[in-house]
């Protein structure tokens, strides 16, 4: 498993890889051809690959990215779930309430790479059956900004999520740096010794 893991590529600063796939839409249609490069032309976009349709941490996972939908659409992004799961399964889950092991309607598409092509091509395929829960953040350019990748029992922290990609704004319109745990409103630095420097005093409390 490690020589396997050491052997992915890298893929953050590399344009991302696109894909044809079957979706199933928030309006409940199913489209045979999503396109993500024609999807997100000139959006960011936030890929959530998740292990499985009907699980157990999954639909927690899924429930609160629906809930920052409109946050994300905000910041001109689009967030788009990826499974091994069919078209059909997808469906099912949505139509369901939480109650009947649902996750009821939702606001982003969900793909289905039952081939597991697009979850090879990402390097998040595990063991050759499931996605790990992966979090891939494309900029405008198309190019792969931000990866995170959880293994199967831990789930994701859906907020850094979109501070991440908050983050990732700022930098590209101001040319700043984020330091660790910036928030948005948060004053960034400049990328020069004397800049981090003055942070740096800001934190000597911590060593006394």
């Amino acid at each position: 498993m490690f020589d396997e893991i050491i052997s992915n590529k890298v893929l953050v600063g590399q344009e991302a890889p696109s894909f044809l796939a079957k979706a199933y839409m928030p309006d409940g249609t199913i489209r045979d051809e999503f396109n993500l490069f024609n999807e997100i032309d000139n959006k960011y976009a936030v890929l959530v690959f998740y292990p499985l349709d009907f699980t157990f941490v999954c639909p927690t996972e899924i429930i609160e990215y629906n809930k920052l939908i409109p946050e994300f659409k905000k910041l001109d992004a689009l967030v788009i779930g990826i499974s091994v799961d069919s078209v059909f399964s997808h469906k099912e889950w949505c139509s369901r309430s939480l109650s009947e092991c649902g996750i009821g309607n939702l606001d982003f598409p969900l793909i289905s790479d039952l081939s597991k092509q697009i979850s090879t091509d990402y390097g998040v395929l595990y063991n050759d059956e499931v996605a790990l829960r992966a979090t891939v953040i494309i900029d405008k350019h198309k190019v792969i900004r931000h990866m995170v990748i959880n293994d199967l029992p831990i789930g994701r922290n859906t907020q850094d999520s979109l501070r991440t990609l908050e983050a990732l704004i700022h930098v590209e319109k101001y040319g700043q740096v984020c330091q660790a745990n910036w928030q948005a409103g948060d004053k960034a630095l400049i990328a020069n010794s004397e800049d981090v420097i003055n942070y740096l005093k800001t934190m000597e409390d911590w060593f006394k």
